[in-house]
């Protein structure tokens, strides 16, 4: 299960502190021009180490295309690629060869596999996502041809939240703060408490809202392979992603049908919606309006601080974990959760025969 997708397809590999991690796209037409230096913007929106409230790993993240690609276009055959690490400290990680750290995939690898790299975290580490990163540049870069762009943010992190409704924000001031929030006000609260639990060793969790716009309706499958049901199960296989809601989501659950209906209009020759409530998504299939959703992540579970734990052997033990962590994942997930969207868009584009490249 390292493959996603359907005919837009990423098979990724490596782990933390290995050689490199790497993919291999397979499903992307043929003749498409792509920006190689747009790749690696992505992949320097996501990289650690670019400021103050990320992990302070230096890893440049520079990637380099093994297939697939000749001058400058797709020749329709698998795209090979591979980023090599080059910072990793995995000296930092040898106390964790033998016991288990709370809420981490140690325990669980080890039951399902009988083995794991202890070193980062091994495959389980977030760097894994570098590689969804690069397949999720290179289908923005065909979505925007066809009108679809897909703008994530940062809406919360911890208990201050930004409720205001994407319309009325200006999503081209997301980059201009490193929390990735675009109102200035809540961003340099949201940095200020990342920076607070940081001081303490401890971690904060947050909500990353996306909003995807010029989807044309008929997109997704009406029984299995709902549109909203792709992007959930994309979501929710990024590291730490703990829940996910799309248009009016849980607050749904207490209002009224009368209240929450979106009444179908028309404007000129084309129908639209008065409201949005749904997401952009009804009955699993697009509408063609945004499509709008949140994703919630957990705090990170590498605490700077003593915790208590059990060995491999069932022993009881203290353990205070060394190396440089993530004090809020949320900043860094934003272009991960514009990338896992890129990707189920576009297959769900390349599956509808009713649309073309």
């Amino acid at each position: 299960m390292n493959t996603f997708g359907h005919i837009y397809r990423l098979t990724s590999f490596g782990e933390s502190h290995g050689a490199a991690i790497g993919g291999v796209i397979d499903g992307v037409p043929a003749g498409i021009e792509i920006d190689l230096a747009e790749i690696q913007t992505e992949l320097d929106r996501r990289r650690p180490g670019q400021s103050a409230i990320v992990t302070g790993r230096r890893e440049s993240d520079r990637v380099k295309i093994l297939s697939g690609i000749f001058e400058g276009r797709t020749l329709g055959t698998p795209i090979g690629f591979i980023i090599e690490n080059a910072d990793h400290h995995s000296n930092d990680y040898e106390t964790m060869r033998h016991c288990y750290r709370p809420s981490h995939a140690d325990y669980t690898y080890q039951v399902k596999y009988g083995i794991r790299d202890h070193r980062g975290g091994g495959r389980s580490s977030a760097r894994e996502t570098a590689s969804r990163v690069v397949a999720g540049a290179i289908a923005k870069q065909i979505l925007k041809r066809k009108g679809i762009n897909i703008a994530a943010y940062t809406s919360q992190v911890g208990d201050v939240a930004l409720h205001a409704d994407y319309r009325s924000l200006d999503l081209t001031m997301t980059e201009t703060n490193p929390v990735r929030c675009p109102d200035e006000t809540a961003a340099d609260k949201m940095e200020a408490l990342i920076l607070e639990v940081k001081s303490q060793g401890d971690t904060v969790g947050g909500i990353v809202s996306c909003v995807v716009t010029g989807v044309p309706a008929g997109l997704g499958e009406p029984v299995f392979g709902k549109l909203h049901a792709r992007l959930a199960d994309a979501m929710l296989s990024i590291n730490a992603a703990k829940g996910f809601d799309y248009g009016m989501g849980f607050a749904g659950a207490s209002m009224r049908g009368s209240e929450t209906i979106d009444r179908f209009i028309c404007d000129g020759d084309k129908i639209h919606t008065e409201t949005n409530n749904s997401g952009g998504i009804q009955g699993g299939i697009s509408n063609g309006e945004d499509i709008y959703f949140r994703v919630a992540f957990k705090p990170v579970a590498t605490l700077l601080q003593e915790v208590t734990t059990i060995t491999d052997s069932g022993e009881r033990m203290t353990l205070k974990v060394k190396g440089r962590h993530d004090p809020c994942v949320v900043p860094r997930a934003v272009p991960v959760v514009e990338a896992m969207t890129a990707m189920v868009i576009l297959d769900a584009v390349l599956l509808d025969k009713t649309t073309h490249i």
